[in-house]
């Protein structure tokens, strides 16, 4: 016990501020595409919902480090002219971010730059298509698949009353293509880095 008393002086005496909160938002995804002698199809995850929690640690004037947790809605899908076919997912993102601030906590409104990662799983949670709609080209399958991701972006924090923040913020969170959830068919080639732009506002309690 005398051990987290210490730890907890010493952190303030370090002036540092922790922060928890939620954020909501949406996903627009730059997607995949996949080539073969059969012709091209566009590969990659829906537009949905986006929500998430924060965890951070103000430990210097200008710099934190961040916890983010992001849930998304959105669904693994296959298009071709004259075809298209999802299956039902969703992705679940846990990233580490550093935050440059350009101001210091005293003020009120503070524009910040972030970047960081950490993983990401694309999770299914309904069936595979059957039957698949283009397999000559690729299939929807149903397995799980982790990623290491790459999260960049920046925002503002608003400080309406003592230990309340509000956030607005845009992230891109970027991943390689998920081969093993939408697979190719064989001597096929898939491309592209699967981009999740996501525009997200909070609201954060710090002490």
């Amino acid at each position: 016990m005398k051990y987290l008393v210490a730890f907890l002086f010493a952190c303030a005496a370090f002036g540092q501020q922790y922060e928890i909160g939620a954020n909501i938002g949406y996903g627009f995804y730059r997607n995949g595409t996949i080539f073969s002698a059969s012709g091209t199809a566009q590969a990659g995850i829906q537009n949905r919902f986006a929500a998430g929690i924060i965890l951070g640690d103000e430990f210097s004037k200008y710099v934190s480090a961040e916890f983010h947790y992001l849930y998304h809605d959105g669904h693994p899908f296959l298009q071709a002219p004259g075809v298209k076919s999802d299956i039902q997912g969703q992705s679940d993102s846990l990233t580490c971010d550093l935050l440059f601030h350009f101001k210091t906590r005293e003020h009120r409104l503070r524009p910040f730059l972030a970047g960081g990662s950490g993983a990401k799983e694309y999770v299914i949670a309904g069936p595979a298509p059957f039957p698949q709609p283009i397999p000559q080209i690729a299939s929807l399958t149903t397995n799980d698949v982790w990623k290491v991701v790459f999260s960049v972006g920046g925002g503002l924090k608003f400080r309406p009353i003592p230990h309340m923040l509000l956030r607005a913020e845009f992230r891109d969170y970027l991943t390689t293509f998920p081969r093993q959830q939408i697979v190719p068919a064989p001597h096929n080639t898939a491309r592209g880095v699967f981009q999740q732009f996501t525009p997200l506002f909070g609201i954060s309690y710090t002490f």
